[in-house]
């Protein structure tokens, strides 16, 4: 009995964990078979099977495509058979995919993010009046407050004006405005106070822990 057992180090490598021993020899099993005919047979069966171990994804668009995938992935693409599908080769599959762009659009403000452009393209599309006026406002003391998450320090107006400039192209200028935008203790108290809430919530949970377990006489 002892002579019998087998160790994984021992046993053929896996092409796909996931799926089990029991799969990877059925798939060895078909590729024995010298009838097409009874591959095919065979083949079918192990689809089947495959698709049983993931019954959540029968309704998924190309499912059985990517079972038909795997089954040959499996078979290390020795299995002769008939695939409604395409059959894909070694080469197709390893195929290294090609590099995504990182989706950068001003690299040279990165913490003010992307919604601000997007917002300052907005402001830019807009006819002047009070609502463009108000908007533009509005992005520059959320430009602001980007700001000083980054840079805990003060930082001027001016600062934010010239940046605002560079970023919209040079349509939107509030460098000689007399706008003064809100200070920075007024753009981080909601921050500060939701901080001080937090802390405080938290330690009334500690001093009720702590007074849990105290004997009262």
């Amino acid at each position: 009995m002892i002579e019998n057992l087998e160790y994984n180090t021992e046993r053929p490598h896996l092409m796909i964990p996931e799926y089990g021993r029991h799969i990877q020899k059925m798939v060895d099993y078909a590729i024995s078979k010298e009838d097409k005919e009874e591959r095919n047979k065979v083949a079918k069966s192990i689809i089947a099977v495959m698709g049983n171990l993931n019954p959540h994804l029968r309704d998924v668009p190309d499912f059985q495509h990517k079972l038909w995938d795997q089954l040959f992935m499996i078979s290390d693409f020795k299995l002769d058979a008939d695939s409604p599908y395409e059959i894909p080769s070694r080469e197709e599959l390893m195929q290294r995919p090609e590099p995504l762009e990182y989706p950068q659009n001003f690299p040279k403000y990165r913490f003010y993010g992307n919604n601000i452009k997007r917002m300052i393209d907005v402001a830019n599309s807009w006819e002047d009046g009070d609502m463009k006026d108000g908007l533009v406002l509005t992005i520059a003391n959320h430009m602001k407050k980007c700001f000083l998450n980054w840079n805990k320090d003060t930082v001027e107006d001016d600062v934010i004006f010239k940046h605002l400039f560079e970023l919209s192209d040079g349509k939107i200028n509030l460098k000689n405005s007399d706008e003064d935008l809100s200070k920075a203790h007024d753009l981080l108290k909601s921050k500060k106070r939701f901080s001080s809430s937090s802390s405080s919530s938290a330690s009334s949970k500690k001093n009720y822990k702590g007074n849990r377990n105290r004997k009262r006489y």
